[in-house]
């Protein structure tokens, strides 16, 4: 039995099998990212819902894991070396996952640095500038009489949608196959016009490969389990 008591977020969240995959997380774009990926790949795994909501990220007890104080995070109790392994950034999760299983991470080399490349796009544009539109969409920043930053930010998104339209024609996948580039970006999608009700300001409705790229995604029994883990407290 591995013995995770070094690690002080543990003594918030008890893993009740320390010798699987212990995953800190909560149903954002972000988290169902590596929830997504865990059920794809059929690793063993224990989520523990970390709830942003309440702050629950910016304790000693999660940073210690996560010095950014950001879900989602794991602990892997049999990482290299049969030895603990802590990661953090989703990113790098869904990397570190991929080759742990030979799963949705190419092994030719060509193919692998260009599935890597679509991740990093998702990591670098698509989710911090959805993550706009969504503050002054959906949130705090939708009171804001000034329009101008969220007209901003929502151009940009239609941009990289489009970006994603052209990548998607003639493929069902952003890869030839399946991977984590996909999964990266799924999340993000469904969300932007799902729960930030933002597709009217980029004209998504006038897509066709993005909106059918998502539905065959969402389609995915291991994707719809994703995106309800952990689940949202009551």
């Amino acid at each position: 039995m591995a013995d995770l008591s070094s690690f002080p977020i543990t003594k918030l969240w008890p893993a009740a099998n320390p010798d699987v995959i212990q995953l800190y997380s909560f149903p954002t774009p972000n988290g169902v990212k590596v929830s997504m990926m865990l059920e794809e790949t059929g690793l063993a795994y224990e989520p523990h819902a970390v709830n942003i909501t309440k702050n629950e990220t910016w304790g000693p007890e999660y940073l210690a894991l996560n010095p950014n104080g950001k879900i989602p995070a794991i602990i892997d109790p049999h990482g290299p070396g049969d030895k603990p392994l802590e990661l953090f950034e989703s990113g790098a999760i869904l990397i570190y996952l991929a080759e742990k299983t030979g799963k949705f991470l190419s092994s030719d080399a060509a193919t692998r640095y260009q599935t890597i490349q679509w991740v990093m796009f998702q990591m670098a544009a698509i989710g911090p500038m959805f993550g706009q539109v969504g503050f002054f969409h959906k949130f705090a920043g939708a009171a804001y009489e000034d329009k101008r930053p969220r007209d901003r930010y929502a151009a940009e998104s239609k941009r990289l949608l489009g970006v994603l339209e052209t990548r998607l024609e003639g493929r069902d996948w952003i890869m030839d196959d399946y991977s984590i580039a996909d999964i990266a970006t799924l999340g993000w999608v469904r969300n932007f016009i799902g729960f930030y009700d933002a597709g009217g300001l980029v004209d998504y409705a006038s897509l066709k490969n993005v909106p059918a790229w998502l539905e065959r995604g969402l389609a995915r029994p291991a994707v719809q389990r994703g995106l309800d883990i952990p689940k949202r407290p009551s």
